[in-house]
Protein backbone atom coordinates (compact mmCIF):
# COMPACT_ATOMS: atom_id res chain seq x y z
CA UNK A 1 0.00 0.00 0.00
CA UNK A 2 1.45 3.63 -0.97
CA UNK A 3 2.28 6.09 1.59
CA UNK A 4 0.45 9.33 1.37
CA UNK A 5 2.44 12.61 1.07
CA UNK A 6 0.68 15.80 2.26
CA UNK A 7 2.50 19.48 1.76
CA UNK A 8 0.65 22.27 0.78
CA UNK A 9 2.23 25.65 -0.95
CA UNK A 10 0.86 28.08 1.26
CA UNK A 11 3.66 26.53 3.96
CA UNK A 12 6.20 28.18 2.14
CA UNK A 13 4.70 31.32 2.85
CA UNK A 14 5.25 31.31 6.73
CA UNK A 15 8.77 33.63 6.84
CA UNK A 16 9.94 34.19 10.21
CA UNK A 17 12.51 36.66 8.71
CA UNK A 18 16.07 36.88 6.96
CA UNK A 19 18.82 34.56 9.30
CA UNK A 20 15.72 32.63 10.70
CA UNK A 21 17.09 28.96 11.15
CA UNK A 22 13.23 27.89 10.47
CA UNK A 23 12.77 29.41 7.20
CA UNK A 24 11.04 28.29 3.42
CA UNK A 25 13.72 26.21 1.88
CA UNK A 26 13.48 23.69 4.52
CA UNK A 27 10.51 22.90 3.08
CA UNK A 28 11.70 22.98 -0.45
CA UNK A 29 14.88 21.28 0.40
CA UNK A 30 12.63 18.12 1.43
CA UNK A 31 10.11 18.11 -1.66
CA UNK A 32 12.98 18.42 -3.87
CA UNK A 33 14.49 15.27 -1.94
CA UNK A 34 10.98 13.42 -2.23
CA UNK A 35 10.98 14.97 -6.22
CA UNK A 36 13.71 11.47 -6.88
CA UNK A 37 12.04 8.83 -9.25
CA UNK A 38 12.16 6.27 -6.41
CA UNK A 39 9.65 8.44 -4.76
CA UNK A 40 7.47 8.00 -7.87
CA UNK A 41 4.94 6.00 -5.38
CA UNK A 42 3.78 8.44 -3.24
CA UNK A 43 0.37 9.57 -3.58
CA UNK A 44 0.64 13.21 -2.87
CA UNK A 45 -2.55 15.40 -2.09
CA UNK A 46 -2.74 18.70 -0.71
CA UNK A 47 -3.47 19.84 3.09
CA UNK A 48 -6.45 21.03 3.78
CA UNK A 49 -7.35 24.00 6.30
CA UNK A 50 -7.92 22.86 9.76
CA UNK A 51 -10.94 23.58 11.42
CA UNK A 52 -11.13 25.41 15.09
CA UNK A 53 -12.74 22.19 16.02
CA UNK A 54 -9.66 20.43 15.59
CA UNK A 55 -7.24 22.97 17.00
CA UNK A 56 -9.72 23.51 20.16
CA UNK A 57 -9.49 19.48 21.24
CA UNK A 58 -6.29 20.88 22.20
CA UNK A 59 -5.55 24.64 22.94
CA UNK A 60 -7.93 27.42 24.41
CA UNK A 61 -10.72 28.74 22.08
CA UNK A 62 -9.16 32.08 23.04
CA UNK A 63 -5.48 31.25 22.38
CA UNK A 64 -6.66 29.70 19.27
CA UNK A 65 -8.55 32.60 18.44
CA UNK A 66 -5.84 35.12 19.40
CA UNK A 67 -3.59 33.48 17.19
CA UNK A 68 -5.55 33.80 14.13
CA UNK A 69 -6.38 36.68 14.50
CA UNK A 70 -2.45 37.72 13.85
CA UNK A 71 -2.43 38.84 10.03
CA UNK A 72 0.80 41.04 9.07
CA UNK A 73 0.98 42.91 6.20
CA UNK A 74 3.58 41.50 3.89
CA UNK A 75 6.56 43.85 5.19
CA UNK A 76 5.80 43.06 8.43
CA UNK A 77 6.33 40.30 11.25
CA UNK A 78 4.66 39.85 14.38
CA UNK A 79 7.49 38.44 17.47
CA UNK A 80 5.87 36.09 19.69
CA UNK A 81 8.75 35.78 21.98
CA UNK A 82 12.37 35.24 20.94
CA UNK A 83 12.15 32.86 18.54
CA UNK A 84 8.64 32.54 17.34
CA UNK A 85 7.59 34.76 14.93
CA UNK A 86 4.62 35.73 12.58
CA UNK A 87 4.23 36.74 8.77
CA UNK A 88 1.61 37.03 6.86
CA UNK A 89 1.69 34.08 5.43
CA UNK A 90 1.99 32.16 9.17
CA UNK A 91 -1.37 32.02 10.14
CA UNK A 92 -2.69 30.12 6.57
CA UNK A 93 0.67 28.01 6.96
CA UNK A 94 -0.25 26.89 10.67
CA UNK A 95 -3.90 26.06 9.36
CA UNK A 96 -2.29 23.72 6.56
CA UNK A 97 0.26 22.30 8.78
CA UNK A 98 -2.53 21.08 11.41
CA UNK A 99 -4.88 20.61 8.99
CA UNK A 100 -2.33 18.15 7.30
CA UNK A 101 -2.02 16.12 10.42
CA UNK A 102 -5.82 15.80 10.78
CA UNK A 103 -6.24 14.61 7.22
CA UNK A 104 -3.01 12.17 7.83
CA UNK A 105 -4.98 10.85 10.51
CA UNK A 106 -8.39 10.37 8.36
CA UNK A 107 -6.75 8.44 6.03
CA UNK A 108 -4.43 5.99 7.90
CA UNK A 109 -7.72 5.22 10.77
CA UNK A 110 -9.95 4.65 7.67
CA UNK A 111 -7.47 2.14 5.72
CA UNK A 112 -6.60 4.09 2.89
CA UNK A 113 -3.05 4.37 3.53
CA UNK A 114 -1.28 2.31 6.26
CA UNK A 115 1.33 5.54 6.31
CA UNK A 116 1.59 9.24 5.72
CA UNK A 117 4.43 11.81 5.83
CA UNK A 118 2.77 15.50 6.31
CA UNK A 119 5.73 17.57 4.63
CA UNK A 120 4.41 20.79 6.45
CA UNK A 121 5.48 24.08 8.43
CA UNK A 122 5.86 25.71 10.77
CA UNK A 123 6.49 22.74 13.54
CA UNK A 124 4.31 22.32 16.37
CA UNK A 125 5.66 20.06 19.02
CA UNK A 126 6.98 23.08 21.39
CA UNK A 127 3.47 24.79 20.68
CA UNK A 128 1.53 24.60 24.25
CA UNK A 129 -1.72 24.84 25.22
CA UNK A 130 -1.78 28.19 25.58
CA UNK A 131 1.83 29.00 24.92
CA UNK A 132 3.55 29.22 21.05
CA UNK A 133 7.33 28.93 21.66
CA UNK A 134 9.71 27.26 19.25
CA UNK A 135 9.25 28.36 15.85
CA UNK A 136 6.24 26.74 16.80
CA UNK A 137 2.17 28.17 16.67
CA UNK A 138 0.12 25.04 17.24
CA UNK A 139 0.53 21.44 18.47
CA UNK A 140 0.61 19.52 15.69
CA UNK A 141 1.25 16.15 16.80
CA UNK A 142 -1.06 16.76 19.95
CA UNK A 143 -3.77 17.60 17.63
CA UNK A 144 -3.64 14.67 15.41
CA UNK A 145 -3.66 12.52 18.67
CA UNK A 146 -7.02 14.24 19.57
CA UNK A 147 -8.44 13.48 16.62
CA UNK A 148 -7.78 10.21 16.15
CA UNK A 149 -9.66 9.59 19.34
CA UNK A 150 -12.27 11.97 18.76
CA UNK A 151 -12.84 11.19 15.28
CA UNK A 152 -12.16 7.71 15.11
CA UNK A 153 -12.57 5.97 18.37
CA UNK A 154 -8.89 5.62 18.91
CA UNK A 155 -8.53 4.55 22.02
CA UNK A 156 -4.28 4.38 23.03
CA UNK A 157 -2.61 6.92 20.73
CA UNK A 158 1.38 7.17 20.89
CA UNK A 159 3.63 10.34 19.98
CA UNK A 160 7.25 9.69 19.23
CA UNK A 161 9.92 12.16 19.04
CA UNK A 162 13.26 11.82 17.24
CA UNK A 163 13.84 16.00 16.89
CA UNK A 164 17.08 16.73 18.95
CA UNK A 165 15.33 19.41 21.22
CA UNK A 166 12.59 18.04 23.76
CA UNK A 167 8.64 18.61 22.21
CA UNK A 168 7.92 20.27 25.95
CA UNK A 169 4.55 20.99 23.96
CA UNK A 170 3.37 17.64 23.14
CA UNK A 171 4.42 16.48 26.59
CA UNK A 172 2.23 19.21 28.14
CA UNK A 173 -0.98 18.51 26.05
CA UNK A 174 -0.44 14.11 27.26
CA UNK A 175 1.04 14.21 30.92
CA UNK A 176 -1.92 14.08 32.59
CA UNK A 177 -3.86 11.59 30.45
CA UNK A 178 -3.11 7.79 30.15
CA UNK A 179 -4.67 7.39 27.02
CA UNK A 180 -1.91 9.27 25.47
CA UNK A 181 1.61 8.07 25.40
CA UNK A 182 4.67 10.37 24.36
CA UNK A 183 7.92 9.38 24.34
CA UNK A 184 11.45 11.47 23.17
CA UNK A 185 14.74 11.11 22.43
CA UNK A 186 17.00 14.32 23.07
CA UNK A 187 20.16 16.33 23.30
CA UNK A 188 20.47 16.83 27.40
CA UNK A 189 20.91 19.83 28.02
CA UNK A 190 19.69 22.09 25.37
CA UNK A 191 16.57 23.85 24.54
CA UNK A 192 13.47 24.34 26.02
CA UNK A 193 15.32 22.85 28.83
CA UNK A 194 12.51 19.96 30.11
CA UNK A 195 12.67 16.48 29.37
CA UNK A 196 14.39 15.15 32.13
CA UNK A 197 14.05 11.95 32.46
CA UNK A 198 12.48 12.02 35.33
CA UNK A 199 9.16 14.29 34.23
CA UNK A 200 7.00 10.74 33.66
CA UNK A 201 3.85 12.26 33.45
CA UNK A 202 1.19 9.31 35.01
CA UNK A 203 3.59 7.16 34.09
CA UNK A 204 2.88 7.88 29.93
CA UNK A 205 5.86 10.28 29.66
CA UNK A 206 9.51 8.86 28.55
CA UNK A 207 12.05 10.55 28.24
CA UNK A 208 15.93 9.43 27.07
CA UNK A 209 18.02 11.92 26.90
CA UNK A 210 21.68 11.65 24.92
CA UNK A 211 24.45 14.03 25.86
CA UNK A 212 26.31 16.40 23.14
CA UNK A 213 28.36 14.26 21.14
CA UNK A 214 26.64 11.16 21.44
CA UNK A 215 26.29 8.82 18.11
CA UNK A 216 23.99 6.68 15.73
CA UNK A 217 24.76 3.88 18.38
CA UNK A 218 22.99 5.51 21.30
CA UNK A 219 20.88 6.82 19.16
CA UNK A 220 19.88 3.63 17.97
CA UNK A 221 19.94 1.95 21.53
CA UNK A 222 17.80 4.53 23.29
CA UNK A 223 14.89 3.51 20.17
CA UNK A 224 15.70 -0.60 20.48
CA UNK A 225 15.76 -0.84 24.44
CA UNK A 226 13.99 1.59 25.84
CA UNK A 227 11.54 3.89 23.84
CA UNK A 228 10.39 0.31 21.62
CA UNK A 229 9.56 -1.85 24.29
CA UNK A 230 7.63 0.57 25.96
CA UNK A 231 5.78 0.90 22.66
CA UNK A 232 4.88 -2.44 22.73
CA UNK A 233 3.79 -2.44 26.72
CA UNK A 234 1.62 0.64 26.03
CA UNK A 235 0.39 -1.35 22.29
CA UNK A 236 -1.16 2.42 20.88
CA UNK A 237 -4.10 1.90 18.20
CA UNK A 238 -2.35 4.38 16.40
CA UNK A 239 1.24 6.21 15.81
CA UNK A 240 2.24 9.45 15.79
CA UNK A 241 5.96 10.33 15.10
CA UNK A 242 7.46 13.84 15.54
CA UNK A 243 9.85 13.68 12.91
CA UNK A 244 12.65 15.96 13.00
CA UNK A 245 16.46 15.43 11.41
CA UNK A 246 18.09 17.88 13.69
CA UNK A 247 20.07 15.48 15.42
CA UNK A 248 22.19 14.63 12.44
CA UNK A 249 25.63 15.37 12.93
CA UNK A 250 25.76 18.52 10.20
CA UNK A 251 22.84 20.27 12.18
CA UNK A 252 23.75 23.53 13.24
CA UNK A 253 21.29 24.06 16.59
CA UNK A 254 23.06 20.76 18.17
CA UNK A 255 25.27 18.31 18.85
CA UNK A 256 24.39 14.86 18.28
CA UNK A 257 25.83 12.85 15.43
CA UNK A 258 23.15 10.85 13.94
CA UNK A 259 22.96 10.19 10.41
CA UNK A 260 20.56 9.32 7.52
CA UNK A 261 20.62 5.90 8.19
CA UNK A 262 20.13 5.89 11.83
CA UNK A 263 16.76 7.41 11.17
CA UNK A 264 16.01 4.86 8.86
CA UNK A 265 16.61 2.34 11.50
CA UNK A 266 14.46 3.89 13.98
CA UNK A 267 11.83 4.57 11.15
CA UNK A 268 12.08 0.43 10.26
CA UNK A 269 11.81 -0.32 14.10
CA UNK A 270 8.78 1.99 14.55
CA UNK A 271 6.95 0.78 11.67
CA UNK A 272 7.63 -3.26 13.01
CA UNK A 273 5.97 -2.35 16.05
CA UNK A 274 3.43 -0.39 14.52
CA UNK A 275 2.73 -3.62 12.22
CA UNK A 276 2.35 -5.57 15.65
CA UNK A 277 -0.12 -3.38 17.56
CA UNK A 278 -2.14 -0.91 15.20
CA UNK A 279 -2.22 -2.38 11.47
CA UNK A 280 0.80 -0.31 10.43
CA UNK A 281 -0.96 2.80 11.15
CA UNK A 282 1.82 5.61 11.15
CA UNK A 283 1.12 8.89 10.54
CA UNK A 284 4.66 11.22 10.93
CA UNK A 285 4.96 14.73 11.07
CA UNK A 286 8.26 17.42 10.18
CA UNK A 287 9.43 19.18 13.07
CA UNK A 288 12.74 20.44 12.71
CA UNK A 289 16.12 20.58 10.82
CA UNK A 290 17.71 23.15 9.63
CA UNK A 291 21.07 21.98 7.55
CA UNK A 292 19.48 21.90 4.32
CA UNK A 293 21.31 19.49 2.56
CA UNK A 294 21.21 16.97 5.52
CA UNK A 295 17.24 17.63 6.15
CA UNK A 296 16.75 16.76 2.35
CA UNK A 297 18.71 13.40 2.95
CA UNK A 298 17.03 12.27 6.08
CA UNK A 299 13.43 13.00 5.14
CA UNK A 300 14.63 11.14 1.99
CA UNK A 301 15.66 8.63 4.06
CA UNK A 302 12.38 8.38 6.35
CA UNK A 303 10.13 8.34 3.79
CA UNK A 304 11.90 5.61 1.90
CA UNK A 305 11.72 3.35 5.31
CA UNK A 306 8.12 4.35 5.29
CA UNK A 307 7.55 2.80 2.19
CA UNK A 308 9.59 -0.08 2.36
CA UNK A 309 8.98 -0.73 5.55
Amino acid sequence: MSVLLLTHRACLHHDPGPHHPECPDRLRSVLKALDAGEFSELIRDQAPLAEVEHLTRVHPENYVSAILAIRPEPDERVPLDGDTIMSWGSAEAALRAAGAAVAAVDAVMRGEFRRAFCATRPPGHHCEPARPMGFCLFANAAIAARHAQAAHGAGRVAVVDFDVHHGNGTQACFETDASLFYASSHQWPLYPGTGDEAERGVGNILNVTLPPGADGAAFRSAWAERIIPALDAFAPDLLVISAGFDAHAADPLAQLRVREADFAFVTEALCAMADRHCGGRVVSLLEGGYDLDALGRSAAAHVRALMRA
